[in-house]
């Protein structure tokens, strides 16, 4: 998965509120345990995903997040004894030993799968829709070193990746059996050291290294979707602490299952998907 450009009013925006955007998502994730809580944020990411044109990648990534929920799920059923509602006895199991599936368990489980899916699908997002070299501009203010680490990092790890699919889709047109992973792996990364010979040719070309600094220029102004999305961070955050402060989105699974929907809580779970979603309506000066 790479940043591509599209048009879409997250692309539009600068790359600091666009992490600022996904950082509160993610934030919302972590601090919220309620079921109808996590299940807003998962729809304001996939709202957001479809909003910024990047569905696709973020529905890649969940290929990968939904089973590793389902697999915190299960696991956190059997391994956690704590719960009074039994729902399954599946009797002495060999590394388990007495095994009875609680409902408290099963949903604690759900609830961490869920968070794990969120946090997943939030860095899918963040990945293909914030810039990435505007990101590491904001930290070369601070360490030029550590931004021009990063940068390799970043464009280095797509490049490998494409690297491992071709070669993948030749060895596939060979005749016999076709290649282990292992033998994949040392074949794609047999070439690192090439590309960065490569790449530190290319750097000394365009004069990395050859001063401290470089100029920097005045910052553009912030445009109305700059201020849509930190307006709709700003929010996202202070509903997601807020609620969880005030006691508005309750849950608790020992001993007994507490998971409460009151007013307070569903007003909290909109107000996250309706601010999430908001700034995506304005799409004025965005190409098609």
């Amino acid at each position: 998965m790479s940043y591509r450009r599209r048009a879409s009013p997250l692309h539009a925006a600068r790359a600091a509120v666009g992490c600022a955007y996904c950082l509160s998502l993610l934030v919302a994730a972590l601090v919220l345990s309620a079921p109808v809580a996590l299940g807003a944020v998962l729809a304001a990411i996939a709202g957001a995903a479809v909003g910024a044109k990047v569905g696709r990648e973020v529905r890649r990534a969940a290929l990968f997040a939904i089973p590793l929920g389902l697999a915190v799920m299960a696991i956190n059923a059997l391994v956690v004894r704590d719960g009074l509602t039994v729902i399954m006895r599946l009797g002495d199991l060999p590394v388990f030993g007495q095994t009875d599936i609680t409902l408290e368990a099963t949903v604690s489980g759900a609830v961490l799968g869920a968070r794990a899916v969120a946090l997943i699908l939030c860095g899918a997002l963040y990945t293909a829709a914030v810039d990435p070299d505007q990101v590491l501009g904001l930290f070369r203010r601070f360490s030029f070193h550590s931004a021009l680490t990063a940068t390799l990092a970043t464009r280095m790890v797509p490049v490998l990746s494409r690297d491992a699919r071709r070669l993948a889709e030749a060895q596939r047109c060979r005749p016999g059996p076709p290649p282990s992973r292992a033998r994949l792996v040392r074949a794609a990364t047999a070439g690192v050291l090439d590309r960065a010979l490569d790449v530190a040719a290319a750097l000394e070309v365009r004069g990395y290294g050859a001063a401290r600094r470089a100029p920097r220029g005045g910052a553009p102004p912030w445009s109305r979707h700059d201020l849509a999305f930190s307006a709709s961070a700003v929010a996202i955050a202070v509903l997601a602490v807020g609620g969880r402060v005030a006691g508005l989105l309750p849950f608790s699974s020992d001993p007994a299952l507490h998971a409460p929907v009151r007013a307070g809580g569903l007003a909290v779970a909109a107000g996250l998907l309706v601010c999430a979603l908001l700034p995506f309506a304005d799409r004025r000066g965005i190409g098609r």
